[in-house]
């Protein structure tokens, strides 16, 4: 290798390297904004679908007695009908806010204790579990280190489940065609003409991360839909929990949620309903 093509291959390193730590930064500070409104999460954020959970019981076997692991579990919403079902549950939080009021949530559970930590650096137990769980929250785990993570944590056999949410196409169609020019408006990172896409036609959240590690057997997957009904202040109140939402400048936020408002109140009514997608994948660690 010449002596230029040398300095270009460490250019180009370089170049990645700062990519992947830019990156992980922005992950780090859109990750920490969900702390800052714990009690308003806990209130507006919707809870999964309780078929969802029939489905994770029958795939993975989870039940009274299963030791289960959780990341990033918010305010409960997903640790709670794992309590139900009687699994033992530690349940990994990177906010202290969240965690405590997760902590309020599942106090009537004695087999749950719920951790503040980050998951990266957490130091797990030498028990093994037999499932790990990670709602909606999979993607601000670090891409470089989570399916070690997950595999070592994991019994040979034992399941990882991951669940992610979309918005798609539904519910009050109109208004989620127009409130896009408010989004436009207000939020410049906005794709110009975007519109929202009917559940058939959301990939399956498997981009090969799984069968690259080495250590999972193909995934499954299940799929539920449903609906919820908003308010005017109840619909702001779920925009004020979403990541991106909570990181734009100050006046472009409050410019956006009233041009929402506005837009709720007098073209429907006060009231509009959002269709949502939850997807189930399971994998099991190999031995």
């Amino acid at each position: 290798m010449t002596r230029d093509a040398a300095r270009s291959q460490d250019e180009r390193e370089r170049d990645e390297r700062e990519r992947d730590e830019r990156s992980r930064d922005e992950r780090e500070r859109l990750r920490e904004t969900f702390t800052q409104v714990a009690d308003l999460y806990d209130r507006a954020r919707p809870r999964y679908p309780e078929p969802l959970f029939d489905d994770l019981a029958a795939l993975t076997g989870a039940g009274p007695g299963s030791r289960v692991l959780e990341i990033g579990c918010g305010t409960g919403q997903a640790t709670l009908p794992l309590a139900e079902r009687g699994c033992a549950v530690v349940a990994v939080e990177l906010g202290s806010r969240m965690a405590s009021v997760a902590r309020r949530n599942l106090a009537a559970f004695p087999l749950v204790e719920v951790v503040t930590a980050r998951f990266e650096e957490w130091p797990a137990p030498d028990e093994p579990f037999d499932l790990v769980v990670c709602a909606t929250a999979f993607h601000w785990i670090d891409p470089a280190v989570r399916m070690d993570r997950c595999a070592d944590a994991l019994r040979p056999g034992g399941a990882l489940a991951t669940v992610v949410t979309h918005h798609v196409a539904g519910g009050t169609e109109d208004f989620f065609a127009r409130v896009q020019d408010c989004y436009e408006r207000f939020d410049p990172a906005t794709p110009p003409g975007l519109r929202l896409r009917p559940a058939a036609e959301i990939p399956y959240d498997d981009d090969g991360e799984l069968e690259r590690s080495g250590r999972f057997g193909p995934p499954v997957f299940r799929r539920h839909e449903w609906e919820l009904s908003y308010s005017t202040a109840e619909y702001l109140d779920l925009l004020l929990t979403y990541s991106g939402h909570r990181a734009l400048d100050p006046a472009a936020r409050e410019g956006l949620l009233a041009c929402i408002a506005h837009l709720i109140d007098t073209r429907h009514g006060g009231r509009i309903t959002k269709r949502y997608l939850a997807e189930l994948r399971v994998a099991r660690r190999l031995p």
